[in-house]
């Protein structure tokens, strides 16, 4: 089965990256964690993304803040998909990751998630691999079915309770 990279610049950024290894498990994907930094460690990063692809790998998630080079320099280096992460960071919340994430220049493309939204990154990898592996697709359905389910309970919880109610129980 095909494997996911997950990579991030700092270990600061592991509770959040931590979310994308969750779900694949969930979805009986593997995985490997790395913590590589673009700016420190060019040459690190450079021999990592090298041999992915014959490895066995199909995507590659890469999480960073600040200046958040890490996501578009993987997918320079790899003709991979690369979901990008970006962290929110004490100095601007995390728009100035995102900003620099979802503007590549044409033709290095990085499909680009939410602040922190690491959890989207992993479903979206699993949706990527369930593309070639009926087995994953079928997880990514059950999963959706599982969340609308999830919908559907509390709009009848709050039918069945009215708002106040509701809101007491919470």
């Amino acid at each position: 089965m095909a494997k996911v990279s997950i990579i991030m610049g700092s270990d600061s950024d592991l509770e959040v990256m931590s979310k994308a290894a969750k779900i694949l498990e969930e979805f009986e994907i593997e995985y490997e964690i790395k913590i590589i930094s673009a700016h420190r460690q060019p040459d690190v990063l450079l021999e990592y993304m090298a041999n992915l692809e014959e490895r066995g790998f199909a995507v590659v998630i890469a999480g960073a803040g600040k200046a958040a080079a890490l996501p578009g320099m993987c997918a320079a280096l790899t003709p991979l998909p690369v979901i990008g992460i970006p962290m929110k960071t004490s100095d601007l919340g995390g728009v100035d990751s995102l900003y620099s994430i979802v503007q590549m220049p044409s033709g290095v493309p990085v499909a680009t998630v939410a602040i922190g939204g690491a959890l989207n990154a992993g479903i979206l990898a699993a949706k990527i691999i369930g593309v070639s592996d009926k087995s994953v697709m079928d997880k990514v359905k059950k999963y959706a079915a599982d969340l609308k389910d999830e919908v559907n309970a509390k709009g009848e919880k709050l039918k069945q309770l009215g708002y106040k109610a509701y809101l007491e129980q919470k």
